[in-house]
């Protein structure tokens, strides 16, 4: 197995190396803008380091690594255009930098390259690569049209969000680690339980961003902290903070108009007030745990075990 910087630094060289287009700059130019952002890459690692833990060559699953992190960014752009989002990853959103008619725009070349890149070499593999990821964009849309009626809804539930975000952002990275297993030639078996370790990383990663966006540091997170909180946005947080705040204060804060700093604090001192902060990494605890119990049932030699298991404690301590 390789190290997280190795696998990351070959994502990087074959992002970097991709031949787009030139014309019209209008389409491609925000492409590049948003891959040159950088991130974590984490979906397209997994799919690497999966493969190579399952015996596969790595880099016999590179474009179809890249093509899910092509996919990834595609969501970030329209997400980014719902969102009314400005920053992303420390700089302007494209629909800031440029419009929203080019965000929504270069997003669809980026989703249409991406089903492009999946298919390269490919090989006897193409029929169950595309499956899984056709079946897995449909449910990141449908956990997208979720989040989207919950903000008219004053009575998510907890399990509710944790399926909404299971669909809009755990089945990816259950998507990456399952394509690096399909690309090994490994047993179906042994892609669900990959699949699996992936879905509950990502529930993990997702509830950790939500902490991170009302809790963390800017600097480091990336962008401003407590666009949650002034979107009304149903988290894990808002929903506890909504079904046990007795004194009605979350609740007479939904919609109103007050100065952002004034709503950003007062909710959060709620939400300390419950213990949310530490609940919330109790439940992450948890996933983690469930990712790292997956791992029992799939053959991996010892430092591919650790490097899963490791990848996956980190996930819970991040902050960014």
């Amino acid at each position: 197995m390789k190290e997280y910087s190795e696998y990351l630094s070959i994502i990087n060289s074959a992002i970097s190396n991709l031949r787009l287009p030139e014309h019209p700059a209008g389409l491609y130019r925000p492409i590049v803008y948003t891959l040159d952002g950088g991130g974590k890459r984490l979906r397209p690692v997994l799919t690497l380091a999966a493969c190579q833990a399952l015996g596969g060559e790595p880099m016999s699953a590179i474009h179809q690594a890249v093509a899910i992190e092509m996919f990834h960014n595609f969501t970030l752009l329209h997400d980014d255009v719902m969102d009314k989002a400005d920053v992303r990853r420390g700089r302007p959103t494209v629909h800031k930098k440029w419009n929203e008619e080019t965000a929504i725009l270069s997003g669809d070349a980026m989703l249409t390259t991406s089903t492009m890149l999946l298919s390269v070499k490919a090989g006897d593999h193409l029929a169950q690569a595309l499956e899984l990821f056709n079946g897995t964009a449909m449910n990141i849309y449908e956990g997208q049209q979720l989040d989207m009626d919950f903000e008219q809804r004053s009575d998510v539930t907890v399990e509710e969000y944790i399926e909404m975000i299971r669909l809009k952002t755990s089945v990816l990275l259950g998507c990456s680690c399952g394509m690096g297993a399909i690309m090994a030639n490994a047993p179906f078996e042994t892609q669900v339980k990959f699949f699996e370790y992936g879905v509950n990383l990502g529930l993990a990663f997702q509830l950790q961003d939500d902490y991170l966006d009302t809790y963390g540091n800017p600097d480091t997170f990336g962008k401003a902290i407590g666009g949650d909180i002034l979107n009304d946005k149903k988290t894990w947080l808002l929903i506890m903070a909504m079904n046990e705040d007795k004194s009605g204060t979350i609740k007479s804060m939904l919609g109103t108009d007050i100065a952002p700093e004034d709503k950003i604090r007062t909710v959060r001192s709620v939400y300390d007030s419950l213990n949310l902060p530490e609940r919330i990494h109790e439940l992450i605890s948890a996933y983690i745990d469930a990712a790292i119990k997956c791992l029992d049932n799939i053959d991996l030699m010892p430092e591919a075990r650790v490097f899963f298991m490791d990848l996956a404690l980190r996930s819970a301590t991040r902050d960014k």
